[in-house]
């Protein structure tokens, strides 16, 4: 309702010209039963003429007024499903991560188009056919008693048969529509699927099983649509029936009624027609309530969007970030639980980082790297401590300013169809296209020197084009391009070689040395000179400090080293940081570290 509100005005004009619409349709059966009664019986040409020319006027009125209704009731229809396209779309927008958790892509995809179509196509219909029937029905009813009362039972049972049939198909149709919608949320994440992963089963020769996959869900689907098509499609013979019963009636015991004076032929065939638009103004409201059981589950998973609380709000008096504190930023005692998760992924997590260093995250896979990275940009709001963000609790901060302060690069690349000027100028519009040659030399990425439409290069869906560790460089400049005063690489880094690696990171050291730069990663030669390395094992810190410090005084560190780093290299390392290699030994069996 909240989204027709603004169509007032339309929809007033909607039943007014349905109004005129129906007065004009429910004229004719009486003029045609004076010309009838009055005129052929009688003979009298002119009253014939003057009644026929009268029909003709008001066929015309009703002609016009059903194309002007039809107008507007469309308009309303298009406009109401473009504003309710909008509004799943800007909600979905401000989801965090743990809505989009519960919500799979391919349903959200499936809401935001197939389901916004239904209710929209039933809104139109409801105006159009849910506002004529009733009036035609209770007009054809008035009328048809003023003209014939002794036949009024006909009309009567014809719908009482009418509403049994309808009542019957609905019962069983119902709970077929709401399985149907799931089975098209289902065959949609089925084919996002295999067409996303179609590298990954040809590397594996898993065509058959994929295909079987789908075909289980296509014949799903197609059951189910067969089963509610021929349930619905006994309303077509059904109706057939009773209409053709109905005029049988009529006509059976209207014949009777003027063979013996009881009823004028004018007024038999005026009944007639009263009582074929009480049966079609039934039969309309028959599509409406097929429709509507569809549109009722459509509206359902809208408004399940629409009604979700954001975990993740905008706060309601938004602090300024504290200028004396640019580029600082604070984990205090941080504790995070995933929805639905029965242990915290992150635990008592305390650390500091401020402009000019380098802050290294690194630990195994499922220790909680990237969800210290998801905190920062604020897609998660903390359970528990503060992430504070120059000198401000991120959830007092507004989106718009953490957007400015915080440059993220995520784990997978995301590039957007364009070009790759538009890709690296994403978050500034505004930047000069020095200061975007200056991100992409930053960021390494040469390549695009070599194309022959250097930065107007047109970029596929998804940067498809390009290979990953060139989207990882594009996605990195995007980063730098925004001049933020923090910036986050989750795991950016892992499809460049270790020589561009090498490079991109003394490029940032040199040229961004004023930014707070936090690096999250696996590979230890990404942060051997990082101010700071924190590691992270089962979700709490397991070792604070340089490289080498954590060589002598952190086994997981150790640990992680020795997996990436030759007998030699690690004997090296272990020299630097003056450990012996014996003491290394015994520390890997008792977990002490003896100091040379």
């Amino acid at each position: 309702m909240k989204f027709l509100a603004p169509y007032w005005w339309q929809i007033l004009l909607v039943i007014a010209f349905t109004y005129g619409e129906v007065w004009t349709t429910l004229e004719l059966p009486s003029v045609m039963s004076d010309i009838v009664n009055k005129g052929i019986i009688t003979g009298d040409m002119d009253y014939i003429y003057q009644r026929g020319w009268f029909m003709v006027i008001i066929t015309a009125l009703g002609s016009l007024s059903a194309i002007i209704a039809g107008f507007f009731a469309s308009r309303v229809g298009t406009g109401f499903g473009r504003d309710l396209r909008a509004g799943v779309y800007k909600k979905v927008e401000g989801f965090s991560l743990a809505e989009m958790r519960r919500f799979s892509t391919s349903s959200l995809i499936t809401r935001s188009t197939n389901d916004v179509e239904q209710i929209q196509q039933v809104a139109f219909f409801i105006m159009r056919i849910a506002v004529r029937a009733p009036l035609m029905a209770i007009g054809a009813i008035l009328s048809a008693f003023r003209t014939a009362p002794s036949m009024t039972w006909i009309m009567v049972l014809s719908v009482i048969t009418l509403l049994v049939l309808v009542i019957s198909v609905f019962m069983i149709a119902m709970p077929k529509f709401q399985l149907q919608q799931k089975l098209v949320d289902a065959l949609n994440q089925v084919s996002r699927e295999n067409l996303t992963g179609l590298r990954v089963i040809r590397a594996f020769n898993n065509e058959k099983i994929e295909k079987q996959k789908f075909n289980e869900v296509n014949r799903d689907i197609t059951k189910t649509g067969l089963f509610i098509n021929r349930i619905t499609n006994i309303l077509e013979p059904g109706m057939t029936m009773i209409i053709s019963f109905t005029t049988l009636a009529v006509v059976w015991i209207g014949a009777g009624m003027v063979m013996d004076d009881k009823l004028e032929i004018g007024n038999m065939m005026a009944f007639m027609q009263y009582s074929l638009q009480v049966i079609t103004s039934f039969l309309m409201l028959v599509i409406i309530m097929v429709m509507v059981p569809r549109a009722h589950v459509s509206v359902e998973r809208i408004s399940e969007i629409l009604e979700t609380d954001n975990s993740v709000r905008e706060p309601k008096n938004p602090q300024k970030p504290d200028e004396s504190k640019r580029g600082l930023v604070e984990f205090k005692h941080v504790t995070f639980t995933y929805p639905d998760a029965e242990s915290p992924v992150l635990n008592d997590i305390d650390f500091v980082t401020k402009p000019g260093e380098t802050t290294a995250i690194i630990g195994s896979t499922g220790s909680g790297k990237s969800t210290v990275a998801n905190l920062i940009s604020r897609l998660y709001d903390v359970t528990a401590g503060q992430v504070r963000l120059d000198g401000v609790d991120l959830r007092s901060l507004s989106h718009r300013d953490i957007a400015k302060i915080v440059g993220f690069v995520p784990q997978k690349a995301v590039l957007f169809s364009g070009t790759i000027a538009s890709n690296i100028k994403y978050a500034r519009a505004d930047i000069t296209d020095e200061a975007m040659r200056r991100a992409a030399d930053i960021a390494q990425a040469d390549f695009i020197k070599d194309l022959p439409d250097g930065y107007r290069a047109q970029v596929a869906r998804s940067g498809s084009n390009f290979s990953g560790g060139q989207k990882q460089r594009l996605a990195i400049a995007r980063a730098i391009a925004k001049d933020p005063e923090v910036l986050v690489f989750d795991d950016s880094f892992s499809a460049l070689d270790y020589r561009t690696d090498a490079r991109l990171r003394r490029e940032l050291a040199k040229r961004e040395s004023d930014k707070t730069i936090i690096i999250i990663t696996q590979r230890i030669s990404t942060i051997r000179e990082a101010n700071q390395i924190i590691v992270l094992n089962d979700g709490g810190v397991a070792g604070k400090g340089t490289h080498y410090e954590l060589l002598k005084s952190c086994e997981v560190y150790r640990e992680i080293a020795e997996s990436q780093f030759s007998e030699e290299e690690m004997a090296g390392e272990l020299k630097l940081a003056g450990v012996s290699a014996d003491n290394a030994s015994d520390a890997s069996n008792t977990g002490e570290v003896k100091y040379a």
